[in-house]
């Protein structure tokens, strides 16, 4: 609720009055950053460049495509696929380009004003989110840091690298939701809760 207030209250302040204050692609963004701040797609760089260049390909597209159906499939595709090359795949996105491509009557016939607005939300919302997970205990733009627990035992080095969690996920072929940092420390954590149950309960070892 506060993030939502500041930027909206800002942007009133910096927006022209002939713009909107708030783009409505801008509820979702906050959904993800203030409930899971830990999921890459809730990072700045995805919250920021996703809104963005997903609003830069709706604006295209409307200019390239008249059936608006078309259009929008068209928009909400291209979104996704520039997004991923960028490295900041973010869901509000497709969003961002469907209201460009279908919410131009909003902008007065010009759906490259959504851009100011745009940029404008997802920086405050952005800035608003590391301020208030600053003093939340969450670390924000996310970091994965090994937590040292005196209870767990540091495990055996199993070898494994990040690369090898790259290729098995390839092998997977499929999109987690969660950085290879944090699948490292998970996996490392997991291998140091296996190591002590084999030392104080080895008949439950397998």
């Amino acid at each position: 609720m506060i993030g939502i207030i500041f930027v909206g209250m800002t942007s009133v302040q910096l927006s022209p009055e002939s713009l909107p204050w708030l783009v409505a692609p801008i509820g979702a963004s906050a959904v993800l950053l203030f409930a899971v701040p830990s999921s890459p797609l809730a990072q700045p760089w995805s919250i920021v460049g996703g809104n963005v260049s997903s609003a830069l390909t709706g604006i295209a597209i409307n200019g390239m495509i008249h059936p608006p159906i078309v259009a929008a499939a068209v928009a909400v595709s291209a979104a996704i696929l520039v997004m991923s090359l960028s490295r900041c795949l973010h869901p509000p996105g497709g969003a961002v380009a469907l209201s460009a491509v279908l919410g131009g009557h909003v902008f007065g016939g010009h759906p490259e004003m959504l851009i100011t607005p745009d940029v404008l939300n997802s920086a405050l919302l952005v800035f608003i989110g590391w301020l208030l997970h600053r003093y939340s205990g969450h670390s924000y733009p996310h970091r994965a840091v090994p937590m040292v627990w005196r209870t767990v035992a540091p495990a055996p080095d199993s070898g494994f690298m990040i690369g090898d969690i790259d290729r098995a996920l390839e092998d997977l072929g499929e999109t987690f939701d969660v950085s290879r940092e944090d699948l490292a420390l998970l996996f490392s954590r997991a291998e140091a809760h296996a190591a002590i149950r084999q030392e104080t309960h080895p008949s439950e070892s397998r």
